[in-house]
């Protein structure tokens, strides 16, 4: 019975656009069993991934109101669901893998977890990131980087949008995270994922991220633009996060520089680095800072 609620809700999971795949190895369902007692995995098998308050579900699914609250908000704090506040109520929604219970396991991720999070993602889940063609990750330049006579879009202002958001929390790298578990990883601040807005909140409330004013999120992007990192956020207008990513520990990346995937899977990007031959010093610095080593 109990393997069968974790498959069950391996299932459900992978019916998100990022699935959650399963392995001939049973991997994916010892990643569930470490991270969900088997009540948390029946709770969030009745949740959708639309976000809806306790009264709703608990009319929904017959269970009773207090008790469901107190267990969705102790899922919310492990990072198992999402919450945000609507209506000066809280709501709940059911979340995947990526972006989602990975990113989320920030605060419980040790070497055991980080092995098998790391075995999985090389065995199927970078396939399956890819799978569709459409990034899901968009490279967001910071302003002053971009040559004169380059118009930003707004959505692209890093910066600007970093000052419009209305809360910002910044959280550990979790790809450096789990590498640092493994022994791996490099020496690049780890302290370096910032979210805003509803997610801002979910990190700050949950325990996962610290709150943090603009400038010094404006300070942590750039420091890690100093130490050559990609920034990164998801594929979409609004801002929900910003990652500071670097080739060797971020999965996507990896996959492009180590395991032959096309750029065009994972990352989205209107700008592209060119060479000026005129001006060209030959200092080698871009050589040296090139994340995914296109230049020799």
């Amino acid at each position: 019975m109990a393997d069968e609620i974790y498959q069950e809700l391996r299932r459900f999971l992978d019916e998100f656009p990022f699935g959650y795949p399963e392995t001939e190895s049973g991997i994916e369902i010892e990643i569930l069993k470490r991270l969900f007692t088997e009540d948390e995995a029946e709770l969030a098998l009745r949740l959708t991934v639309i976000p809806e308050d306790v009264d709703s579900i608990s009319e929904r699914t017959g269970l009773p109101s207090d008790e469901l609250h107190k267990r969705l908000e102790e899922m919310a704090q492990k990072g198992l669901i999402f919450r945000i506040s609507r209506h000066e109520k809280n709501q709940y929604n059911a979340i995947p893998f990526v972006v989602g219970l990975y990113e989320y396991s920030v605060k419980k991720m040790d070497s055991e977890l980080a092995r098998l999070c790391r075995e999985y993602v090389d065995t199927v889940y970078m396939d399956e990131i890819g799978a569709a063609n459409i990034p899901s990750l968009k490279v967001v330049p910071i302003g002053k980087k971009i040559g004169a006579g380059t118009e930003l879009l707004p959505y692209h202002n890093i910066v600007e949008n970093v000052r419009k958001a209305k809360r910002i929390a910044v959280a550990e790298c979790i790809c450096r995270k789990e590498k640092r578990l493994l022994g791996e990883g490099c020496t690049h601040p780890l302290e370096s994922c910032l979210t805003f807005g509803i997610t801002a909140d979910y990190y700050i409330e949950s325990g996962m991220g610290r709150e943090i004013s603009a400038d010094e999120a404006i300070q942590i992007i750039e420091e890690a633009d100093k130490s050559g990192l990609v920034h990164t956020g998801t594929n979409t207008r609004s801002m929900s996060i910003i990652c500071n990513c670097c080739p060797c520990c971020c999965p996507f990346m990896i996959a492009i520089t180590k395991s032959g995937y096309d750029r065009g899977r994972f990352y989205n990007s209107n700008f592209e680095a060119v060479v000026n031959a005129e001006e060209c010093v030959a200092c080698g610095t871009c050589v040296d800072r090139c994340p995914v080593n296109a230049i020799s």
